[in-house]
């Protein structure tokens, strides 16, 4: 498990790719690749099986990957464009 410069809870802005500039807070870490789960950013469409619940099967939004590397905590990023 590596060391990062933010945990779960954090609210963090991101810093480069399609979401740039939007901030969010981290609903988990995945240490093995380096990459958080920001909630609201990188949604991404997941297609379910047809269930006895669900009989008509569905497609679900979620929450995908960003790299750590292109996160900052929201609190840095404050204090640096204050001014």
């Amino acid at each position: 498990m590596t060391k990062t410069h933010v945990k779960r809870g954090d609210e963090v802005v991101v810093l480069s790719g399609k979401e740039k500039g939007k901030r969010g807070k981290i609903l988990e870490i995945l240490s093995a690749k380096d990459r958080a789960v920001v909630e609201g950013l990188m949604m991404i469409k997941r297609h379910m099986k047809k269930t006895e619940e669900n009989p008509e099967g569905q497609i679900v939004e979620k929450e995908g990957s960003i790299h750590i590397s292109n996160l900052m905590l929201a609190s840095k990023w404050d204090e640096r464009h204050a001014g």
